[in-house]
């Protein structure tokens, strides 16, 4: 286990790396600087805000630059946020986007654990038809358009959340639906298909022979095995709560880091836009490798590749 733990931070510091140089040239490809929106500057004082962000550097020295900076975690000041730097952006923002994406991390794997339970004990069933209906329209609909639905309906509508903002944890139930809601989707049908082809497993014929209920069983037997896709979903789950945010923060006017990383975009903000840019990518990363590692948790058959015997 250690061994293969090891051969992975390696393969994830490669991959920070590429990510980090990548990130790096697009920026100075894209046309333009974050300077040249702002008409109010005349040609002085843009070159003197160009020479103390060091833009007016050879590329190769902004690039050994930033690289310096990234393995050092300080990602410079931002260029559009006076006297405030990325990494307070992030500090600041991040507690309330990772509160989101923990509450729609939670809501996703409850809903979709449940109604793939639900449909599988009631397989060919209106239980089955109904939870898969409701899987199937969580797929299709995107989050932006449930986010826009779930305001005017329940938040306009009805007065039953809050249309905006982040003041308590009523502000926090309707984003994190809008996220979890198309996730929950993918992770009933995921559920469906295991318990179903778990349900004529040799145990399961077992327990059913003792006289087991239906609910004993799946909690007892079927649920375990057939958590494993589900485990193998939680990387891009965490991609997609991630990513996902970003649009919804800015629908909902959250101040977390997901809107500072668009609102970073529109402003061409480079130091804010690459900070986030790789400290999203380690989290994503970890994640993944997090992942991985519960394989050998919930089922100790499973062998990590790599890792010693």
């Amino acid at each position: 286990m250690l061994r293969y733990i090891c051969k992975r931070l390696i393969y994830i510091l490669m991959a920070l790396f590429i990510i980090v140089t990548a990130t790096f040239f697009l920026m100075r490809l894209a046309p333009g600087s974050p300077f040249a929106s702002e008409r109010a500057f005349p040609p002085k004082i843009e070159a003197q805000l160009n020479a103390k962000y060091g833009l007016d550097n050879p590329w190769y020295i902004q690039y050994k630059d930033y690289l310096v900076d990234t393995i050092s975690f300080d990602f410079g000041e931002s260029m559009k946020y006076k006297g405030r730097s990325t990494n307070d952006i992030i500090s600041e923002s991040f507690p309330i986007s990772l509160t989101l994406g923990i509450e729609a991390m939670i809501l996703a794997v409850g809903i979709g654990i449940l109604l793939g339970a639900i449909a599988a004990l009631y397989h060919n069933k209106l239980p089955d038809y109904l939870a898969s209906t409701i899987a199937v329209l969580g797929i299709s609909v995107p989050s932006f358009i449930l986010a826009g639905l779930m305001q005017y309906f329940l938040a306009f509508k009805f007065g039953h959340f809050p249309v905006s903002g982040w003041k308590g944890f009523n502000y926090s139930i309707l984003p994190a639906l809008a996220i979890a809601i198309t996730h929950a989707g993918f992770i009933a049908k995921l559920t469906r298909a295991s318990m179903l082809e778990q349900s004529n497993s040799d145990y399961v014929k077992m327990a059913r022979s003792k006289g087991l209920g239906k609910w004993t069983i799946v909690i007892r037997h079927t649920l375990r095995n057939a958590l494993m896709p589900v485990i193998t979903y939680l990387g891009p789950l965490t991609a997609g709560v991630v990513t996902g945010s970003f649009i919804i923060e800015q629908i909902f006017a959250i101040p977390g880091l997901g809107k500072h990383f668009v609102t970073s975009i529109t402003n061409r903000d480079y130091t804010v836009i690459m900070g986030t840019t790789v400290f999203y990518s380690i989290i994503l990363l970890f994640a993944v490798l997090i992942v991985d590692i519960l394989y050998s948790v919930i089922d100790p058959r499973i062998k990590l590749k790599g890792a010693k015997k």
